[in-house]
């Protein structure tokens, strides 16, 4: 775990640096001790974010709460993000960020090695043990209940590979729909492969708004969608 030191820590959050976000990919049960000392430490120094702590924090420009707040973001929609990284983060009262390949979820267990291979979505040995790789639906809505899920595309895709009005709609659109109609609640942020920036491409931009998205996750920011 990379931990900042108390006095950089500090400077940040008098910089108006106000939420650290860690992102996760796989994280198979033979790590879990691990992670649970990572997410322990995050615990006891940063605050966790809701969703609704995120949209008051860009509503006001104030941070409400006295420490810093920490996202635990876990890619892609392996099982064990709801198997074992969930249960970690209720643990110690954490709230996870979920971006969803929806397509992922949706691919028959027998092809989900395959549709990992050739969709830049890593695997561990463990990963290919015992069934299925991506959770299952009925695990995205049970997720959805404690923690914050939201597309990562259908397919696993950046927005360099996304070239015309049909793959936006798929990955953009239909995406935030598969999810949606599996949690009956609105996917509030959106993400790329790569997390590439909101501001990059204004096809790509304007695809993200219309489509009702709050928020847009990035390798260097979160960014509210206007």
């Amino acid at each position: 775990m990379t931990k900042p030191s108390l006095d950089t820590t500090r400077a940040q959050f008098a910089a108006g640096h106000f939420i650290r976000v860690v992102n996760y990919h796989s994280t198979p049960r033979s790590d879990a001790a691990e992670l649970e000392r990572e997410l322990e430490g995050f615990a006891r120094d940063y605050a966790p974010v809701t969703l609704d702590d995120l949209d008051r924090l860009f509503e006001t420009g104030t941070w409400h709460k006295d420490k810093p707040g920490l996202i635990p973001v876990f890619y892609e929609g392996y099982r064990n993000s709801a198997t074992v990284a969930a249960p970690l983060c209720e643990k110690f009262g954490l709230t996870g960020w979920f971006p969803i390949a929806t397509s992922f979820v949706d691919c028959d267990p027998e092809f989900q090695e395959a549709f990992a291979r050739s969709h830049w979505i890593s695997l561990v040995e463990e990963d290919k043990q015992g069934g299925r790789i991506a959770m299952s639906w009925d695990e995205v809505a049970d997720l959805s209940t404690r923690h914050v899920v939201f597309p990562h595309t259908a397919h696993h895709e950046g927005f360099d590979t996304v070239l015309d009005e049909a793959d936006i709609r798929r990955e953009v659109v239909e995406s935030k729909a598969a999810l949606e109609a599996v949690t009956g609640q609105p996917a509030p942020a959106f993400v790329w492969l790569h997390g590439s920036s909101y501001g990059q491409s204004p096809l790509h931009d304007r695809a993200v708004k219309d489509a009702g998205y709050r928020y847009q996750f990035a390798n260097t920011m979160i960014h509210r969608v206007n």
